[in-house]
């Protein structure tokens, strides 16, 4: 190169910012070449992507089928118990025995899901060596623990039409058990530093808890004779509202990290969830107050099943694809430092 390569835009087929070397830009962070008035940075404009190619979180290596089903057949069971005990208090057996066999049912699969992800049974049984209550795992495994055997007895005393005093006893004791069953899913997530889900940390045992009662409800609006499903009618109206009352304020609140459930894989199940949820519960309200609605009851029952789902299998997409992005780790970290400092 010679002084006539030189110009005052710098040198002759040179292209700034584009030809520079990357470990020479990043040795030289503030190393700026003139151009007229101004000047140009050699320095790439930052992105989030890695740290020297690794994510600043690291992916959740749960299963999608297995841990999504966990939350939503937990969630399930739980609000069956509670509907269970409902329904034998207030002499409804039809009721009672279609909530019992499907808490009994749904957290067994649950415990299978559960299982599977982990790769053998001897590591579930490994988290009851001990007791933490301070870790959501270590309770939870103990809730299950204790748990599902009542549902079993619930259900096997009621289909064999004895010990009614050991099933009615289970029964209770299970619906006891239940709502923590149903939402403790919600703290095991949330106590995780996955942005989507450790943000909502507040409404979301709230959502869990809506969503789990609203698939009780549909279970039993799709099983149970018309004269004996008034309870579930009214807990689908109810569960369906905390539900997607919490969602909503939860999102509002979650600020940037909210994006996920409204993108890809995750926006579409969350939107289908809204929907079948929306749609069911003004099924079953409808099916609840007219003759010959049983048609109506079996499809708001599998509208609200399937609703509940689309929201577990939604919500766990959606913390998958926030622990993927560095933008949901690194923005709200620097809003809370730039908070902070203007205190």
């Amino acid at each position: 190169m010679s002084e006539s390569d030189v110009t005052r835009e710098g040198v002759k087929g040179a292209r700034p910012g584009r030809d520079a070397p990357a470990d020479d830009a990043a040795g030289h962070g503030r190393h700026r070449r003139r151009r007229g008035r101004g000047e140009q940075s050699m320095v790439p404009e930052a992105r989030f992507s890695s740290y020297y190619g690794k994510p600043v979180l690291k992916r959740p290596t749960w299963k999608s089928v297995d841990i999504a089903g966990y939350l939503y057949l937990g969630g399930l069971a739980g609000g069956s118990s509670l509907l269970a005990a409902g329904a034998q208090a207030t002499g409804r057996p039809a009721l009672a025995r279609t909530a019992k066999l499907g808490a009994a049912g749904a957290i067994s699969a649950s415990l299978v899901a559960l299982v599977h992800d982990l790769g053998r049974p001897a590591r579930f049984v490994n988290m009851l060596r001990v007791f933490k209550p301070t870790s959501p795992m270590s309770v939870g495994s103990w809730l299950l623990a204790g748990y599902a055997p009542l549902t079993v007895v619930a259900a096997a005393t009621d289909v064999a039409r004895r010990y009614r005093l050991l099933g009615a006893g289970a029964t209770a004791g299970a619906a006891v058990l239940g709502p923590a069953v149903a939402t403790y899913t919600a703290v095991l997530i949330s106590d995780t530093a996955v942005p989507s889900w450790h943000e909502g940390y507040r409404e979301m045992p709230f959502v869990f808890a809506g969503s789990g009662a609203s698939a009780a409800a549909g279970l039993a609006l799709a099983f149970v004779p018309a004269e004996q499903a008034g309870p579930a009618h009214r807990m689908a109206v109810l569960a369906a509202g905390l539900e997607m009352g919490a969602f909503q304020l939860m999102k509002r609140r979650m600020g940037l990290a909210a994006e996920p459930f409204e993108q890809g894989d995750a926006g579409r199940l969350l939107r289908a969830a809204e929907l079948l949820t929306a749609g069911g519960t003004a099924l079953a309200a409808v099916a609840g107050r007219r003759r010959g609605g049983r048609a109506l009851a079996v499809a708001a029952g599998l509208a609200l099943l399937s609703g509940s789902a689309a929201l577990r299998f939604g919500v766990f997409h959606a913390g998958v694809a926030s622990a993927e992005d560095p933008k949901y780790t690194v923005v709200p970290q620097r809003e809370r430092l730039r908070t902070a400092g203007t205190d």
